[in-house]
């Protein structure tokens, strides 16, 4: 069974639960995403299995899932990036673009700027059925014909607007932090 590690709301870990039980009041979890861009802007995208619980045969962002107990939220991306699609990357140095809370915890979204070749990715048989590259367009279409995961589409333009920079603001720089 796989154990979660519990936060509360200030995401300051507070025990563990088993993935599948009931949420306590105040209790949140830690999931992690990670977008991965080509050097034309194209978004890797994956599509379910058919045998998942949820969202079965849905389109998705590159890589998601939960943080397990013990991990920090660079090592489950890190793990599920490897379990996935079969990349080891270390992304210990990198902190997450943005963080998006949901009812029942954090959302961490990681961004990786690469040229892959899809025919060498090792797809995870039980999680991924394939993979392509997809414009912003093309992802905000599918999620209109029901096809990709019901991501707001301004998050998807949210995504793709800010994937080169951190920060709310354009071509945010430091100067004004010293």
């Amino acid at each position: 069974m796989e154990i979660w590690d519990v936060y509360d709301i200030n995401r300051v870990k507070t025990g563990k639960m088993e993935r599948g039980a009931e949420f306590a009041e105040d209790a949140y979890t830690c999931v992690m995403h990670i977008c991965i861009f080509n050097s034309k802007g194209e978004m890797l995208i994956q599509q379910r299995q058919s045998f998942k619980k949820t969202w079965p045969n849905l389109w998705d962002i590159s890589v998601g899932g939960h943080t397990e107990a013990g991990e920090t939220s660079q090592g489950s991306a890190e793990r599920e990036l490897f379990e996935e699609l079969g990349l080891k990357r270390d992304l210990s140095d990198n902190r997450a673009h943005f963080t998006i809370n949901f009812v029942h915890g954090f959302d961490d979204y990681y961004f990786i700027e690469e040229d892959l070749d899809i025919k060498d990715l090792k797809l995870q048989e039980e999680e991924v059925q394939a993979v392509k590259w997809a414009s912003r367009e093309e992802i905000k279409k599918m999620i209109e014909n029901g096809e990709f995961i019901f991501y707001y589409p301004s998050l998807i333009d949210f995504i793709f607007d800010s994937r080169n920079n951190y920060g709310a603001h354009v071509n945010e720089s430091n100067k004004y932090l010293r």
